[in-house]
């Protein structure tokens, strides 16, 4: 095979490398900014606690509900902070309740000391949760205000593809090669400049006809 031809295909698989890591690492920064801008997150599974509803490794796209907890209804999947824990959790409304609120504060007997108003204790709703792998409800009632979204879809695999596209690893796969790549095109443009050699310099009797021309 020539040389040039061989420097052609080696020159056409580096620029397919940058080409290929580029739209990767872009569209690894374009999807979740997408949902983003669509008031909607994307959210890695991590546990087998619904399945088989979705699996670890998939992803589900959750909406925000504000304050209409009037929304929450039994039988719909939301992602919600349990009572005393930081680890976001997405399981099945069982059903939703009324309990009534406390001022944070005991009596004399350690009760909790209820909110009121208007001589009425403020009720607030809570929802009961479970996992559809798990035969009992989850342990704890969680407010409604500790919901973070409600479950639109799920994407099989796309979890650990985000996951890895994320981590340092992913990150180096998408953006080492490519720069690999381009300093390889630097280095071949430089030895091809060296091998064609510098110009001759042209005669003087050329520059004297160019001269006659150009007058």
């Amino acid at each position: 095979m020539r040389r040039g031809k061989r420097r052609r295909l080696l020159s056409a698989a580096l620029w397919t490398v940058i080409a290929t890591c580029a739209l990767a690492y872009a569209t690894s920064l374009a999807v979740p900014l997408w949902y983003q801008l669509h008031d909607q997150k994307l959210l890695i599974v991590t546990s087998g606690s619904m399945v088989p509803t979705f699996d670890p490794g998939d992803a589900v796209v959750t909406r925000n509900v504000g304050d209409s907890y009037e929304l929450l209804k039994p039988g719909l999947m939301v992602s919600f902070w349990p009572l005393g824990s930081t680890q976001l959790v997405t399981h099945r409304i069982v059903s939703v309740t009324n309990i009534a609120s406390t001022t944070g504060e005991v009596d004399g007997e350690g009760r909790a000391i209820k909110s009121m108003r208007d001589g009425k204790p403020v009720e607030v709703p809570y929802i009961i949760t479970k996992g559809d792998a798990n035969e009992e409800n989850d342990a704890n009632a969680t407010p409604a205000a500790n919901v973070q979204g409600i479950v639109l879809s799920v994407h099989p695999h796309w979890g650990w593809v985000l996951q890895w596209a994320e981590s340092p690893a992913g990150r180096a796969a998408m953006l080492v090669p490519p720069l690999v790549a381009l300093a390889t095109l630097e280095v071949l443009a430089v030895a091809d400049g060296r091998r064609r050699g510098p110009r001759p310099e042209r005669r003087p009797e050329e520059r004297h006809i160019d001269a006659v021309l150009h007058g």
